[in-house]
């Protein structure tokens, strides 16, 4: 399969399902004349023009209205939000309109538009840049929410985020824009709402996501080395959740790990360690850890944000503890 990097798989998304489909289009600050700010959606003005790829003020509530009303009419437009930190600007948008306008119009609207830009930490980019967000927006109702971790399944979960009916909203982290991976040729999709097991394991699941999922997938290779075994489950949707898959996974390894960017209080991790109580206390031989971000804003000095962050020696030692190792 080809090899492309997490950027080109969401340009190969977008562009395709542009060319397929003429009432899709992309909206953002500098998505246009300067190919995105994470460029990726170079070249593509250049191929379907200023009326399809349009650049905007630096105006997050206005431009998500617009992309509202135009879904509501039955356009399908793709919002870039250059991160998510910006994105909160368009909260009242995407919470009391996009989110609500089905409901409220009794089934009459459909909203069928997508959310996407990065989300997380960098590299000291500060608080106001480097927040992981997706708790706030899994919170609501209405809103579907995914988070790739490789290229091919940012481009098959992006496909299918576009053709939804529903508004959707893509997690990209900004860390994973250069990481390469197979992205498989022709057409594909991935299903919403349908979770993958990245390595199999049999003595500890971790559960991770987005750039989350590649340091599990590291972390799991020195485990290895200590004969530990373990198996990385990434949910790829955050909601709606695909349980299922992740059950089957605590009844075989009986222990679980999971690792979140974000801050503890009321996170993603916190959601699933609920489900998973609720639906397999049965199969725990130990209580769930959580690996999360430090429940302090993002320091911009190197040292301090890399200590604010998970690390693969959290996890390890997260691991050795459902173990009974420590």
């Amino acid at each position: 399969m080809p090899i492309l990097a997490y950027r080109e798989a969401l340009n190969q998304a977008m562009s395709e399902e542009m060319r397929k489909d003429p009432s899709i289009f992309l909206m953002g600050e500098e998505v246009g004349f300067y190919d995105g700010a994470f460029k990726v959606s170079k070249g593509m003005l250049k191929e379907f023009g200023p009326m399809r790829v349009v650049d905007t003020p630096i105006t997050e509530a206005g431009f998500t209205g617009v992309g509202v009303g135009a879904a509501m009419v039955g356009l399908r437009p793709i919002i870039e939000m250059m991160t998510f930190n910006f994105a909160i600007l368009g909260l009242d948008q995407i919470i009391n309109n996009a989110t609500k306008l089905h409901s409220m119009s009794g089934g009459q609207l459909k909203v069928p538009m997508v959310f996407r830009g990065p989300n997380g930490s960098a590299k000291r980019l500060a608080s106001q840049h480097s927040q992981s967000l997706e708790s706030l927006y899994c919170h609501i109702p209405g809103l579907k929410a995914i988070a790739p971790s490789t290229p091919k399944d940012a481009k098959g979960l992006l496909k299918s985020a576009i053709r939804d009916n529903n508004p959707v909203i893509c997690f990209e982290a900004q860390a994973l824009y250069g990481t390469k991976g197979e992205v498989p040729d022709g057409e594909y999709t991935i299903p919403i709402g349908k979770a993958d097991i990245k390595r199999e394991g049999k003595d500890v699941t971790l559960i991770a996501w987005s750039k989350m999922l590649l340091l599990c997938l590291q972390t799991a290779d020195f485990l290895a080395k200590e004969g530990i075994d373990a198996e990385v489950v990434d949910p790829r949707t955050l909601r709606p959740l695909d349980m299922e898959t992740i059950l089957e996974s605590v009844k075989k390894t009986h222990r679980v790990v999971i690792v979140e960017e974000a801050w503890p209080y009321g996170g993603v991790s916190a959601q699933i360690s609920d489900r998973i109580y609720y639906g397999g206390l049965d199969d725990l031989d130990a209580p769930i850890e959580r690996v999360c971000g430090e429940d302090c804003p993002i320091p911009y000095a190197k040292n301090l944000e890399e200590a604010a962050l998970p690390s693969s020696e959290k996890i390890i030692a997260a691991v050795k503890k459902v173990l009974y190792l420590k």
